[in-house]
């Protein structure tokens, strides 16, 4: 039992949307959700269980551009959702509270990726003043074996 307004399958394990189409386009959708690794995955899988299923895969994605374009559904849906966040809504009280959240958030991720920049230099110092301490007190117990041996 499904309706249209929520798109639910309420006779499922759990409540699930339901996606349009058939399995190959499900199974298209689920590949693309993965990106072009899970493609060539799926083609190399057909080669070994039938050839001719490989074949067909490699001939869908040079057909359909997934093999070359360096981009899959996933990559193309996230740029139309940029496109929609950019536009007007019509307010421009909330388009200019919009601009300015985006703006805030994207400072703060610029902060917090040379937060963790500076975190991962300070670990590394610190990770090669102890190699370089441990090479010093090496270096002085081996003088030091070397003056007993003699």
């Amino acid at each position: 039992m499904t309706t249209s307004s929520t798109n639910i399958d309420y006779n499922a394990p759990y409540a699930r949307t339901v996606r349009p189409g058939g399995f190959f386009a499900r199974t298209e959708a689920w590949l693309d959700e993965r990106g072009k690794g899970a493609w060539i995955a799926a083609m190399v899988l057909g080669f070994i269980i039938f050839w001719p299923v490989g074949l067909a895969l490699l001939a869908y994605m040079i057909w359909s551009k997934r093999m070359f374009s360096g981009k899959c559904a996933t990559r193309r849906h996230a740029h139309s959702h940029l496109r929609t966040t950019m536009k007007s809504s019509g307010n421009s009280a909330f388009d200019a509270y919009k601009t300015e959240t985006l703006r805030r958030l994207e400072e703060e991720q610029q902060n917090f990726e040379s937060f963790l920049e500076r975190l991962r230099d300070a670990k590394d110092k610190a990770e090669f003043d102890q190699f370089m301490e441990d090479r010093a007190k090496r270096a002085t117990d081996d003088d030091a074996d070397e003056d007993d041996a003699a």
